[in-house]
Order: C-alpha cells, then sequence, then structure tokens
C-alpha cells in the first residue's frame, strides 16, 4: 500500500490530494516555491491525527513538512515532491485561560491576533506583536521565534513561552517545559524547539506566559529626519537615554514614498527618514515627553498624540509597509539583525550596496531592537542573480558588524548557505548532532536550515 493509500485509510477526508491544495503548499510568502507537488495535505485535528502521521512517515521514511497558516518568509513550510504536508491549522483551540497564574494554554492552528481578542475578556494580553498578527499561527510564530513591533519592551515569542508540546518524527510525544515562572529541571528543551522551524518535532501545544493588558495613556509620535542615518541616530539617542518605548520602528526614505503612494498620502520630502515611536503605561507621557526631547535634539521634527484613533493612523503608515513592497512587484524580504550601536553602520552598508550592484532596497528596523528588513524587490517569481548578489553582500556586512542572519523571520530555505559562516565549524557540527537525536531519520522538514541534513 502506498503512503498516501495508508494516510487516507487511517484519516480519511483529513487528507487532501487535490491539485490546488498541493499547489497552494508549495509555497509561503517568501516568494519562493519549491521544485515540484508534495504528496498529500493532511489537515490534523487532534495530537492523535498528528500522531498517526508521524508513525506511517517514520515507517515508510516519508518526509514530513509541517505548515500552519503558510505566512512565513523563508520558505521553511514549502513543500515539495516525495513529502507529505502536515497541516496544523484546524487544531486552533484556545484550551485554557490562567488568570491566576497568568498562563493559557493553546493549540498551535490558534491565529495570534485570535489569541488576544480572547484574552482581552479576562483583562490580559500575549505580547509578541509580529506584522502578520492576523493571519499567523501561534505554531508557526513559536517555530520561527518571531518578533515584532512590541519586542523592545516586551521580548520577542521566547520570551512569554512557558511550554511547548511536540510530536517526534517516531510519533512519541513530550511536554516540554513548566506551568511555573521557574523551573530549572534538566535542560531547556523549550527553547531548543522554540525557533527550530520545523526540524526536531511537531508542535501540537504551548502554554503561554501571559500580561495583564496595560493601564493608562498610549502616546504615539512620529519623528521625520533629514536622512536615514539621523533616523538610526536619533534611534540610538533614545536608547542611550534610558527610555523604553514600547514601538520604535524606523522606516527609510523609499519605504516612505512606496507607503505614501499605497495610502494616497503626500510625499514625504526627498531623502527623509522617519520614526514612529509609542510609550504606554501610568508614565506614558512622561515617556514621550523626554523621548521628543532627545529627539528633537537629534535633529527630529516631531509630531506627537495620545488619541487612540490618531495613535493607530500614525502607525498605519509602518503597517502598511508589506502591501507598499507588494504593490512594486515581487518581494524578497530580508531579516538582519545588528547591535544597536551599529543601525546608522548598517544603513550605511544598504546604501553602499545599493550603488555596488544597483538595485533599489527600501528598508524598515524595528529600531529598538537593532533588527532591519531590507526588502529586494524584482519581477517574476525568480529571484534574479544580481538580487543574490546584493543579498549575499548584506548579510556579510551585518555578520561583520557583530549581527546575525536573521532575528526572526528563521532561515527556512533561503538563507541556509549563509549559515555554516555565522555558526562556525564547531557549533554548526553540535547542531547537527542534536538534529539526529530528535530525528535520526531525517524526515522532519528536511533540507530546511541545514542544506545537508
Amino acid at each position: 500500500m502506498s503512503v498516501v493509500a495508508r494516510l487516507i485509510s487511517e484519516l480519511g477526508d483529513r487528507v487532501d490530494t487535490s491539485a490546488p491544495a498541493l499547489e497552494d503548499a508549495r509555497a509561503d510568502r517568501s516568494g519562493h516555491r519549491s521544485a515540484g507537488a508534495p504528496l498529500a495535505v493532511v489537515s490534523a485535528r487532534s495530537v492523535d491525527d498528528v500522531q498517526q502521521v508521524m508513525r506511517i512517515a517514520s515507517e515508510t521514511r516519508t518526509p514530513v513538512v509541517v505548515r500552519g497558516a503558510g505566512t512565513g518568509l523563508a520558505g521553511a513550510a514549502n513543500a515539495g515532491p516525495g513529502e507529505i504536508v502536515l497541516s496544523t491549522a484546524r487544531m486552533d483551540r484556545l484550551l485554557e485561560v490562567r488568570p491566576d497564574d497568568l498562563l493559557a494554554v493553546v493549540e498551535p492552528g490558534i491565529l495570534n491576533a485570535d489569541v488576544n481578542a480572547h484574552l482581552a475578556e479576562h483583562g490580559l494580553w500575549w505580547p509578541p506583536d509580529p506584522a502578520s498578527r492576523e493571519i499567523s499561527t501561534v505554531g508557526g510564530n513559536i517555530a520561527t521565534g518571531a518578533g515584532g513591533l512590541l519586542c523592545a519592551k516586551y521580548g520577542v515569542v521566547r520570551d512569554a513561552v512557558l511550554g511547548v508540546d511536540i510530536v517526534l518524527a517516531d510519533g512519541r510525544m513530550l511536554r516540554l517545559g513548566h506551568r511555573t515562572v521557574k523551573g530549572v529541571t534538566g535542560l531547556d528543551l523549550t527553547s531548543l524547539v522554540i525557533g527550530s522551524e520545523g526540524r526536531l518535532g511537531v508542535i501540537v501545544g504551548a502554554t503561554l506566559k501571559l500580561r495583564r493588558l496595560t493601564q493608562g495613556l498610549v502616546c504615539t509620535m512620529v519623528a521625520s529626519f533629514p536622512t536615514v542615518r539621523d533616523a538610526a541616530a536619533g534611534s540610538s539617542a533614545v536608547t542611550a537615554a534610558g527610555v523604553q518605548p514600547a514601538i520604535m520602528e524606523l522606516m527609510d526614505a523609499a519605504s516612505l514614498v512606496a507607503v505614501h503612494a499605497l495610502l494616497g498620502l503626500p510625499a514625504p520630502a526627498a531623502g527623509a527618514a522617519q520614526l514612529t515611536i509609542q510609550t504606554d503605561g501610568p508614565a506614558a507621557r512622561e515617556e514621550a515627553d523626554r523621548i521628543a526631547e532627545v529627539l528633537e535634539s537629534a535633529g527630529a521634527a516631531v509630531t506627537m498624540s495620545d488619541d487612540p484613533a490618531e495613535g493607530e493612523r500614525l502607525l498605519a503608515v509602518r503597517r502598511s509597509m508589506h502591501p507598499a513592497m507588494a504593490s512594486l512587484g515581487t518581494t524578497l524580504i530580508e531579516d538582519v539583525a545588528v547591535p544597536r550601536s551599529a543601525m546608522a553602520a548598517m544603513f550605511d552598508e544598504i546604501a553602499r550596496i545599493e550603488r555596488e550592484f544597483g538595485v533599489s532596497i527600501p528598508t524598515v528596523a524595528h529600531a529598538g531592537d537593532g533588527n532591519l528588513h531590507p526588502n529586494f524587490v524584482f519581477e517574476g517569481e525568480t529571484v534574479p542573480p544580481v538580487i543574490w548578489a546584493a543579498a549575499d553582500e548584506l548579510f556579510r556586512a551585518a555578520i561583520r558588524l557583530g549581527g546575525t542572519l536573521t532575528g526572526e523571520h528563521g532561515v527556512g530555505i533561503l538563507k541556509r548557505r549563509w549559515l555554516a559562516e555565522e555558526l562556525g565549524d564547531d557549533q554548526w557540527e553540535i547542531q547537527q548532532q542534536i538534529l539526529r537525536v530528535f530525528d535520526p531519520q531525517g524526515i522532519l522538514n528536511p533540507g530546511k536550515v541545514f542544506p545537508d541534513a
């Protein structure tokens, strides 16, 4: 009996072999598409379903690609010929909320925004705030180690997960982590799974670390600078002043022009860059006033509002970056991070790469934590060689400045060729050994993150 026949025999209508389903599973939002269609898409509805799939896959040595909403930007959930797609999107329940313990237990397919809609009824929220929060799943957020606009103050997914439940390649299930705030029993396998991009196991549940909804004002400001280097220096000045905004986002000139065109706003001044900053909590007004003082001293023109609707209008410019890039063509959205003190130098490097390769690289940044998103825009579905050459130089520049290939999107397929350079030989080998412990046959998301694993 074939693998697909076995899946259908044991899982029935959960197995989809229709052409549209298989075609959809070939791509995510990175612009990358696999070489061909996978064998089948299995939409799991329970942990038992996941375990059944993994047992069949293990017995037949069939590769499995785990998929949530398909909103990733590194190709990690793209499936190809000979592979089973295991979708956890229908496992989307909020199982438990404990306001007294500040935790919630969820299935992996629940959307990030839906979690917070439910938690708001209890006066709680889950801080990770990726740009895709309305359409990305919590399981995907955990698998990629996602971040977002609020990271500088509230941390990334790694800081907001107490435990994960995973199904291993052979179908066994592990419950990792704790329901307690503290817990140092044994090795921290929860942190190891976060950001592992489906290579160590299938996430089937998560215990989330919550916060109470912030009381007090929310102040939003926009600071306009003559150049992106000035804006980067301004963000560093805010950090050096010891003030901690909830959001501090930087947009370069090309990004601003594209977004203003998309939203029908007046064109920004030539070469101008912008910081969008938000403070929250009981001291929001005092912090906002202090930040405005720092930015004006750094040469910015500052507009501020504590009106919620106006604040959302100001933030809408930053949140419109992805659709603005999509309106220009196919976009390779990259994700490097550097020490915050090296932000201005990284923008200098981006300008140099634009000149040397004759390309435009509109860039936004989570300026509060040094995470930049350079965008390479091109025509067609295939990334041109000149774009890869420019990206290669950009990645190497980030590493030279003490940075990393990815701050929150993951490695997936698109960055695996540069991974060894950042890790070094010894760490590369140790990480390969860890993969083999969790998945001796190498059937979980093969070829992702590590090109030869």
